[in-house]
C-alpha cells in the first residue's frame, strides 16, 4: 500500500467501532447549552459513549458514506449511527452547526456534550451512594453491620445485604462457598452476569426470565431519585419543576434510561468508589452495554414494549402529574 493510501484512507475505513465506548476525559473550556443537553443525552440515550467519535463517524455516514448500503456497516457502527441520529433530534439545529462548522467546531460540540454526560453521571453516582442505603435498610433500623454513607469499603460482596442484591442469578448467595468466593474476590463477576437486583423481590424465574425483570423496587426508587427529585422517592408527590424529567421535557421512559438507572444502582451497592471504565470489579461498562443491547434486541420487542408500558404507568406518569 502506498504512503498516500495510508494517509488518506477510504471513508468507510475511517469509521470506528468504539463510538459507544467511554473515551478519555477532556474538560470543556467554557459553559455552553450543549452541556445541558449532554446531561439528558447521557441519562436517556447513551451514558458511556465517546461523543467525539460518535459525531465524526455520524457526519461521515451523513456525507461521504450516505449512499453505502446498511449491510456494509458493522453491528456496532449501525448502533452508533442510531444513537447519533437521536443526538441530532435532541438538540435543535445541531445538524446545521456540524455541517457548516469545521473539525474544530465538531470537537468543541463533542467536548461540551461529553462534559454534560460525564457531570450528570458523576452527580448521580454521588447522590445515590448514600440514598440507596436508606432503601435497603430495615424500617427504623440501621444495617447490620452498619455501612458508612461516605465510604464503600464494606459494601458489595463484603456485606451480606448488598452482596445478596448483587449476586448473579446463576449463583446462590445462601451457599457459604459462593459467598466466600465472591467476598474474597476469588470469584469475579463479569458485567454481563446480571444480579438479582434487576428482578422484582429479587426473585429470578429461569422458566420465565422476563417475570419481574427490571421491576425491582430499588430501581424504581433510583429512577425517581434521578428523574423526579430525591425528596419524591418515598412519597407520592407532584414532581418539582427542577426535576430532570420536567427540565428536559421528558414524556416517556426510554430503554437506555432504565439501563442507566440499573447501572447506577448496581454501582452504588458495590465496593468500588470511582466509576471508571477500567474498573474490572464492577465491570459497569459491560453491564450497561449488555443490558442495553438486550433491550434493543428485535426478538425481545414485545416484552420490552410491555416493560415500557409498566414503567410509564407506574413511574413517569406520576412524574408528569
Amino acid at each position: 500500500m502506498s504512503d498516500a493510501a495510508e494517509n488518506d484512507p477510504s471513508p468507510r475505513k475511517r469509521l470506528r467501532d468504539d463510538a459507544l465506548q467511554m473515551g478519555p476525559r477532556k474538560k470543556a473550556r467554557i459553559s455552553d447549552p450543549l452541556v445541558h443537553h449532554g446531561r439528558h443525552f447521557g441519562r436517556t440515550v447513551h451514558a458511556l459513549c465517546n461523543v467525539h467519535i460518535l459525531i465524526v463517524d455520524g457526519m461521515l455516514r451523513l456525507g461521504e458514506l450516505a449512499n453505502e448500503p446498511e449491510e456494509s456497516f458493522t453491528y456496532e457502527q449501525r448502533r452508533a449511527f442510531r444513537v447519533f441520529r437521536q443526538l441530532l433530534n435532541m438538540i435543535p439545529e445541531l445538524d446545521d452547526r456540524l455541517i457548516n462548522g469545521g473539525g474544530e467546531e465538531a470537537e468543541g460540540v463533542a467536548r461540551h456534550i461529553q462534559k454534560g454526560v460525564s457531570s450528570a453521571r458523576s452527580d448521580d453516582t454521588k447522590s445515590l451512594k448514600g440514598a440507596i442505603l436508606d432503601w435497603i435498610s430495615p424500617i427504623d433500623e440501621p444495617l447490620c453491620p452498619p455501612i458508612h454513607r461516605n465510604q464503600k469499603f464494606n459494601c458489595g460482596f463484603k456485606h451480606d445485604v448488598t452482596g445478596a442484591l448483587l449476586c448473579p442469578v446463576q449463583l446462590d448467595w445462601s451457599d457459604p462457598q459462593v459467598k466466600d468466593a465472591l467476598s474474597s474476590g476469588e470469584l469475579a463477576v463479569p458485567g454481563d452476569h446480571w444480579p438479582v437486583l434487576l428482578y422484582a423481590q429479587c426473585k429470578f424465574d429461569p422458566e420465565d426470565p422476563w417475570k419481574g425483570f427490571l421491576k425491582n423496587r430499588i430501581l424504581v426508587l433510583a429512577y425517581k431519585h434521578i428523574f423526579t427529585s430525591p425528596s419524591s422517592v418515598e412519597k407520592e408527590v407532584k414532581a418539582t419543576r427542577s426535576g430532570n424529567a420536567r427540565i428536559h421535557g421528558m414524556t416517556k421512559v426510554t430503554c437506555p434510561s432504565i439501563a442507566y438507572v440499573a447501572t447506577q444502582a448496581r454501582f452504588a451497592l458495590s465496593s468500588s468508589s470511582v466509576f471508571s471504565r477500567t474498573d474490572t470489579v464492577t465491570d459497569s461498562e459491560r453491564f450497561y452495554n449488555s443490558l442495553l443491547e438486550f433491550l434493543e434486541d428485535n426478538e425481545e420487542q414485545q416484552n420490552v414494549d410491555e416493560l415500557l408500558v409498566w414503567w410509564n404507568r407506574y413511574v413517569l406518569l406520576r412524574i408528569q402529574c
